[in-house]
């Protein structure tokens, strides 16, 4: 169920290079990301965790740029889960939509309690 698990950082370059020399030791590396985000793993079909500077531009934290994605299995159900959040009381924090062309989908939505989460699609479908 879970694709990825995302952690603000204050230092994004500091950041890059502890986890990457950290994850040497259990074979994980570098698997994608840009300028702002880095997700380590070992392919995409499997858990990953990213770090990132907080997507608001205000201070990492603990919380501030951390977020859940889970894995919804396809685009459809990514518009699902969203609408269903919505419905249930949480506030739209990104709507559904393609995020990197032919690759990822994704919805954003902040729980009842302001928590992030992503529903999304990687690869096709």
């Amino acid at each position: 169920m879970l694709a990825y698990t995302t952690l603000g950082v204050t230092d994004f370059e500091r950041a890059n290079a502890f986890y990457a020399s950290l994850f040497s030791i259990i074979d994980v590396g570098h698997v994608m990301g840009n300028e702002r985000i880095a997700l380590y793993g070992t392919d995409v079909q499997n858990p990953m965790l990213a770090i990132c500077i907080p997507y608001d531009e205000k201070a990492a934290s603990i919380g501030n740029g951390t977020m859940v994605a889970i894995r919804a299995g396809s685009r459809a159900a990514c518009d699902e889960l969203y609408a269903k959040a919505i419905a249930l009381g949480a506030t739209c924090d990104g709507p559904p939509g393609e995020r990197v062309p032919d690759f990822f989908y994704g919805a954003y939505v902040r729980d009842l309690d302001g928590n992030k989460l992503c529903f999304c699609q990687m690869g096709a479908n």
